[in-house]
């Protein structure tokens, strides 16, 4: 146990549990700096916030504290494509290559933007190794993508698309809209709704940026992820994170933060998470700001697939662009709920049965072979608990 850590913020008194769960998590060193949002009809219950910005515990985290949240911002980069769909300028059953011409290549004319969205595309990892770098260079990434022949027959399988999915999407955006998938995000959803999340960070916003902290490992198999990553180099399951080279401190670079890479570096808060869930569990509309009309919420909360993960060692279950849970991993008593967890273990969900929406982010990295780290989980169950 280490000594008690000041929980900043407000709860509800109705959430006491989840303040409660929260502080724990400190008190066993299981968090370094972190925030956790909850939203219930539009209205924050639970905006709390402890801990440090920076390993050395000489940073006080604050409310607006950014912090890198690797996949969640898979999430964000889905509401683009969406917003897309809601206004008649692309179509999921369409062919990619309609909207990006150069994706036919190497037998791919007919794979629907569908399957982009539900990694079902087979194009989870690049064949070719690509230098260092690479990952910041959007028309290396895309044009290795284009030219690429799937790793299977797209729509028959599924597997995670852990840094591909966000150009394969974001390339998309791009051709429709005429701006990078950063820009999109930051005109159609941040501004408007005032979310401090940003993909592809401009330096004003550095002295804000708490670096990532690796964390525990948990394996009570005797494996985790990296290290099954890392046994076999040349395995789709490497390729899909290590193609590119790059390496755990990479997140904590001025180039990383820059870049727009749209399925793992968004930097945000976990009331912009909150807040833009919030949205979307009302049913697409908050505080008279238009976010997506409830028709496509329900499209996108749609299971497409489910299963036996061709990459990832566990089961997964994906919506248009979306984790939703799988039996084996519950959220809540609610199958039904929508939303992105990242590596390191930040989480943001949707609820539209309950009208409750969930922002979690911090810096201290824990891994293990699970979609959604223990930390959310264990703060959900608090806020179930208290909704009844």
């Amino acid at each position: 146990m280490t000594e008690a850590t000041k929980i900043n913020g407000h709860c509800h008194p109705r959430f006491q549990g989840v303040r409660e769960v929260f502080e724990q998590a400190f008190q066993r060193g299981d968090e370094l700096g972190a925030s956790v949002c909850v939203t219930l009809e539009g209205e924050s219950v639970v905006d709390l916030y402890g801990g440090y910005a920076d390993e050395a515990r000489t940073l006080p985290w604050r409310p607006d504290s950014l912090v890198n949240v690797f996949s969640t911002t898979k999430g964000m980069t889905t509401l683009c494509a969406l917003r897309l769909v809601e206004e008649g300028r692309l179509d999921l059953d369409a062919p990619v290559a309609r909207y990006w011409p150069e994706f036919a290549a190497a037998g791919k004319a007919d794979l629907p933007v569908r399957y982009l969205l539900s990694h079902r595309s087979g194009l989870a990892a690049i064949r070719k190794p690509l230098p260092p770098g690479s990952l910041y260079d959007w028309t290396v990434m895309t044009d290795a993508l284009a030219e690429q022949t799937p790793w299977w027959t797209p729509g028959e399988n599924h597997g995670y698309h852990a840094l591909t999915f966000g150009f394969l999407v974001g390339e998309v955006v791009r051709r429709i809209s005429g701006k990078t998938l950063g820009t999109y995000f930051r005109e159609e959803f941040a501004e408007p709704l005032g979310l401090d999340f940003h993909i592809g960070l401009a330096e004003a916003h550095e002295p804000r940026v708490s670096p990532l902290v690796q964390g525990p490992i948990h394996a009570e198999d005797g494996t985790d992820l990296f290290s099954q990553i890392m046994a076999d180099p040349e395995s789709l399951l490497a390729k899909a994170f290590i193609n590119p080279p790059m390496l755990p401190t990479d997140a904590n670079t001025r180039e990383w933060r820059a870049a727009e890479i749209p399925a793992a570096n968004g930097h945000g808060t976990a009331s912009a998470l909150a807040r833009i869930y919030g949205a979307l569990a009302l049913g697409g509309e908050i505080d008279g700001i238009h976010v997506l009309s409830s028709e496509i919420i329900e499209r996108a909360r749609q299971e497409q697939s489910l299963g036996k993960d061709l990459i990832l060692p566990l089961v997964s279950r994906f919506g248009l662009g979306f984790q939703i849970p799988p039996a084996e991993e519950p959220l809540g008593p609610n199958f039904k709920v929508f939303g992105h967890a990242g590596a390191g273990g930040s989480y943001g969900q949707a609820d539209p049965e309950n009208r409750m929406s969930f922002g979690y982010t911090m810096n201290l990295m824990h891994s293990g072979v699970w979609l959604v780290d223990p930390r959310p989980r264990a703060l959900l169950r608090e806020v179930y608990t208290a909704i009844g």
